[in-house]
């Protein structure tokens, strides 16, 4: 009987395992891919989630961005410095998932990798979680198998408020002339933006439209707008994924299982952030059901609480950003990106320095009357 198990080895999982386990907690991490294992994700981290962990991750960051350049359909480029104390962190999702879950093994979480759940079934006081390599029993469950994986259905989140967008990410090995900036391009996609970030031996560009609205060719912009790289995106594999966005306050747990990383939709709506708010859900999720092994019999109403709380009331002034912006994406480029301070303002939200309720009712402001105008 494990204290806990955890569904999934993403940052989500990685990090919950290795702050139960750091508690003295029995851990046991359940993963349906070997590990380490591609995931398709432009791999920007910020640096703000070194608070959480007393371990140095050095040797997961392929490189560090310290400037963002943005175009406006190819042209009028705005390039600065983000001007933050540690430049944001760029990685490869097989080798930093991985690391992280190395980590929690130290600290003596088990993983079973390979292994794939194939149903649960809650026992009088605790879970029986079913896979192809056999039973485990655990006294509370951590979902954190991503935006398809089937845990938030099996346990009963059949009605939650979910917005899902769309990506198409490619891994490509390339010369990197700048290692230090991150590419943002706007107005070549509808609701939404292409991504270009760097990596020690080749970028990750993708797409991702985050408000809705008519298909798109991602393919073949990503194929136009890569060539401005001297990259030939055919000579590497494309993947498609969706991505799922916070969409209002929700119930995050329920008996005795707790949702973490995209199966709480814990997406930021308006630049797609996915890593950072994934690691905070795990570290409060550790620290909740812990809590609840200890006999508090609230702690996982109280999880649901603080991640409205700390996370879900920020990513409501994201949310309100993100329908202004890229409605209007023209206008959101003149008065947003191209004010200049624009970039070191995204740097920072980028990094954790900076949170939306800080900045967005500013920028609200001046997008509106333009919007009039």
């Amino acid at each position: 009987m494990y204290d806990s198990i955890i569904i999934g080895a993403g940052p989500a999982g990685g990090t919950a395992a290795y702050h139960l386990a750091k508690r003295g907690h029995s851990v046991l991490v359940l993963e349906k891919n070997s590990l380490p294992r591609y995931k398709p994700c432009g791999g920007g981290v910020s640096p703000a989630i070194a608070q959480w962990f007393d371990f140095d991750f050095s040797p997961a960051i392929s490189v560090k961005v310290d400037s963002l350049r943005f175009t406006w359909k190819l042209e009028d480029p705005v390039e600065a410095k983000i001007g933050i104390q540690e430049p944001v962190w760029m990685v490869r999702r097989d080798i930093f998932d991985h690391f992280l879950v190395k980590q929690a093994q130290n600290q003596g979480a088990e993983l079973r990798d390979n292994t794939e759940v194939t149903g649960i079934e809650f026992k009088t006081d605790h879970w029986q979680v079913n896979t192809a390599n056999g039973s485990f029993s655990g006294r509370y469950l951590i979902a954190a198998d991503g935006a398809k994986g089937p845990m938030a259905k099996w346990l009963g989140f059949k009605n939650r408020k979910r917005q899902l967008a769309g990506a198409l990410e490619a891994e490509v090995t390339a010369d990197v002339v700048n290692k230090n900036i991150a590419h943002f391009e706007f107005g070549l996609i509808k609701n939404g933006y292409i991504w270009n970030f760097p990596k020690a031996d080749g970028y990750s560009i993708g797409v991702g439209t985050f408000i809705g609205g008519q298909p798109q060719d991602f393919k073949k912009i990503l194929t136009e707008y890569s060539q401005l790289f001297n990259v030939d995106l055919t000579t590497g594999k494309q993947y498609g994924h969706p991505i799922s966005l916070w969409n209002g306050e929700q119930k995050l747990h329920t008996q005795n299982a707790v949702l973490a990383g995209e199966a709480a939709c814990l997406v930021d709506p308006f630049t797609a952030e996915g890593i950072r708010p994934s690691m905070f859900s795990g570290l409060l999720a550790a620290q909740f059901i812990s809590e609840a092994i200890g006999g508090d019999i609230n702690a996982l109403e109280n999880y649901t609480h603080a991640m409205n709380e700390q996370w879900g009331t920020d990513m409501a002034w994201a949310a309100k950003l993100a329908s202004a912006f890229y409605r209007f994406p023209g206008i959101g480029y003149k008065v947003g990106v191209k004010r200049p301070s624009g970039a070191q303002t995204m740097g920072k939200i980028l990094s954790g320095e900076l949170r939306y309720a800080d900045v967005a009712s500013r920028a609200l402001k001046r997008l509106i009357p333009s919007l009039g105008s």
